[in-house]
């Protein structure tokens, strides 16, 4: 049996049957020459040497499946990893109310069930808080620790692979709660947003919220302006007031440490407007700043060590043991090429950031639109997930040996798939030096633009 990693984090448990099951089915939807090879059976029982080399072929595999753009999207990949994800954690399904954050700390509670998938409970969420269905694809949940300032900290973005419910449980820290805050980077998408009364709400909430934690820069005069627009409750007016301020719709992350300019600089990072934005401390306690554009990163890498030691509710991401790792390449000048590395347990976070940015820089660039029709509710009743029947439990499985290697690479585009045996050991380090992943919207970088 092999543990799934996904974001540093055991997402399921899965036999190699389970594994060779999800490859039939891929087989028989997409054709053979769309799937990747599997790794074969052996009739004789395998060394440990054969058992390491299965366990890397499987996880080249699923990380090929993840990265091609109709298997990784597949409902038939996300659904298995879902119901691999509920029966590992051991939750039957049934109905339960979950509790969903606003930017304001109000909190919506919504009528889900446990297998209920993450478009599920967006669409339940947005249909409680009656915001349009044409508006709800500028909306994600995201996975948030609350520090103790009464901040969060994002862990992740909640992806279509994973129930909610489940994911938000198993961890067993009521500090871990589902936030929904917009999920786009450009401003000028605030507009459609406010055409909506409560898509104003939201998206004012968060503004006053970020403005608040000191996310956005704010001077005295621009706070007594902003202030008194609150008073007049000129909601569309105080964000356009707040468009034009400094980190406006900026992700900020918690402090971490970075190799730029030098290694163990302490930084602060901040995701927005097409940039990773950097505050770093330098050892003589000088602060400086500076901005490294998606366009001129070449590609980006994320490592993680992942503990062996998971229980059956997996390991708390943000622990100090999981060590995670972002590595971008980036263009300095027109011939200079520099990997930079950040040291933090959000990276992972930071990886979707940098590859959200992407997206959404290559739809504009095609003349597309993030605006997202959901599909319609069917008598007003969301359709539900495949796995409306309880699921039927495995017997826990052995706890993974901690005496294996833990450095995994991670390495898909949105998010990371790492398989680690469990009744087996090995010493092998299985980071691979070329297991990254390119920026497509580098290319269309000219000499104008350095």
């Amino acid at each position: 049996a092999y543990n799934i990693h996904v974001n540093g984090v055991l997402h399921c448990r899965v036999r190699y049957s389970q594994l060779l099951g999800l490859h039939e089915q891929l087989r028989k939807e997409y054709g053979a020459n769309v799937v990747p090879a599997f790794p074969p059976k052996k009739i004789f029982t395998l060394t440990p040497a054969e058992v390491e080399q299965r366990r890397e072929q499987l996880e080249k595999y699923m990380q090929a499946v993840r990265q091609d753009p109709t298997l990784g999207g597949s409902e038939t990949f996300n659904s298995f990893l879902r119901k691999a994800q509920q029966e590992t954690q051991q939750i039957p399904t049934e109905e339960v109310v979950l509790e969903v954050l606003l930017s304001n700390g109000q909190k919506v509670k919504v009528t889900i069930l446990t297998s209920d998938q993450t478009e599920d409970v967006l669409e339940a969420v947005a249909s409680k808080l009656d915001l349009p269905d044409d508006l709800v694809g500028y909306f994600s949940l995201f996975l948030v620790r609350e520090t103790k300032d009464g901040a969060f900290s994002f862990v992740r973005k909640l992806q279509e692979f994973e129930l909610p419910y489940v994911s938000v449980t198993s961890l067993h820290n009521p500090e871990f709660q589902i936030i929904l805050r917009k999920s786009y980077w450009d401003s000028a998408y605030d507009d459609d947003v406010m055409e909506h009364r409560v898509g104003l709400n939201l998206l004012y909430a968060q503004t006053v919220s970020d403005i608040e934690h000191g996310w956005i820069l704010v001077n005295k005069e621009q706070h007594r302006q902003l202030k008194s627009l609150q008073e007049k409750v000129s909601k569309k007016e105080f964000i356009r007031l707040a468009q034009t301020l400094k980190y406006y719709g900026y992700l900020k992350f918690d402090p971490c440490v970075t190799d730029f300019p030098e290694k163990g600089c302490h930084v602060v990072v901040s995701a927005g407007n097409n940039e990773l934005n950097f505050q770093v401390r330098l050892p003589n306690e000088q602060i400086k700043e500076g901005s490294f554009k998606v366009t001129r990163m070449r590609c980006w890498r994320v490592t993680s060590s992942v503990p062996m030691s998971n229980g059956p509710s997996g390991s708390s991401p943000g622990k100090s043991e999981v060590k995670l790792e972002l590595a971008f390449e980036y263009l300095m000048s027109k011939d200079r090429l520099q990997w930079v590395t950040i040291t933090s347990p959000q990276a992972i976070m930071l990886s979707i950031c940098l590859q959200s940015m992407v997206d959404e820089l290559m739809v504009k660039k095609s003349g597309g639109s993030i605006r997202k029709m959901f599909r319609r509710r069917l008598n007003g009743a969301l359709r539900r997930s495949d796995s409306q029947q309880a699921v039927k439990s495995p017997p826990l499985l052995d706890s993974p040996d901690a005496s294996r290697e833990p450095m995994a690479k991670l390495s898909s585009k949105l998010t990371s798939v790492s398989l680690r045996g469990i009744s087996h050991s090995s010493s092998a380090n299985d980071v691979g030096a070329n297991d990254f992943h390119g920026n497509y919207a580098f290319e269309g970088i000219g000499d104008e633009d350095l």
